[in-house]
């Protein structure tokens, strides 16, 4: 099942169960797919691109609730953490560290990549297999130590 089909499901059940804060949250999520597909010019995004979309969106919630946090808006920040549970119910199991060091370490050795130079290259070939399943915020600094030499 496609996660457009997998949203779609998720939006009829959350209607039917009257839970507005998780109907809220998919249509969303929808709506910024609908809005890459326009960018990119192609409405058929496939489910890793999708992904990417969801990852971003998680990322600005997450900045988002640390802004109201910081503001004293406990209420708003509370909405943005009940989004980003809604999100992450539609992606990937996310990767431990040490999994992504063993995936960076693989990577890395593929991709000959041998002093910080080769980070671009090395990200590329992270983002290409593991988009959805890793935190490439956390896997860059992951790249840097692994290429940096000691």
């Amino acid at each position: 099942m496609s996660l457009r089909d997998r949203f779609t499901e998720a939006m009829k059940t959350a209607m039917k169960a009257r839970e507005t804060k998780r109907l809220g949250a998919i249509r969303l999520m929808l709506a910024d797919v609908q809005k890459q597909g326009i960018a990119t010019k192609n409405e058929n995004l496939s489910d890793d691109e999708i992904l990417a979309v969801l990852a971003r969106m998680i990322k600005q919630r997450e900045d988002s609730a640390t802004a109201f946090d910081a503001g004293g808006r406990p209420e708003m920040a509370a909405n943005e953490r009940d989004e980003i549970t809604v999100i992450r119910e539609f992606m990937p199991k996310q990767m431990s560290d040490d999994d992504a060091r063993a995936a960076i370490n693989d990577v890395i050795a593929a991709t000959g990549a041998a002093s910080p130079k080769d980070m671009g290259k090395v990200m590329a070939a992270l983002k290409e297999r593991y988009t959805g399943a890793m935190d490439f915020g956390k896997a860059s600094g992951l790249v840097k130590e692994a290429l940096t030499p000691k």
